[in-house]
């Protein structure tokens, strides 16, 4: 089953080497934005923007990101519900 177009990934991670095949699995799906919540948070979220990004050679390759160190989960939600680009797309929470 895809993901959906907007996802909050719930830290801590169980093993960070599955990030790897998740933002594989985003970019394939399809996903517009991952917000990353919990312990670690802005770091896990340069790790997934590298791995996006790879070796800079593929630009079709988009997903955007966001860390939220300290908020709410309450005005996460919020935030992802309302994403300006997808705002009538379901969300999911994901943890790995």
């Amino acid at each position: 089953m895809p993901f959906a177009r907007k996802l909050i990934l719930h830290l801590p991670i169980s093993d960070e080497t599955l990030l790897d095949g998740f933002v594989e699995q985003c970019l394939k799906d399809g996903v517009s934005l991952v917000a990353v919540v919990g312990p670690d948070c802005a770091r896990v979220e340069d790790v997934i923007d590298e791995i996006v990004v790879g070796d800079g050679s593929d630009e079709t390759r988009y997903l955007y990101t966001s860390s939220h160190p300290d908020e709410p989960l309450e005005d996460v939600l919020n935030i992802v519900m309302t994403w300006e680009y997808e705002r009538g797309d379901p969300m999911q929470e994901i943890k790995l």
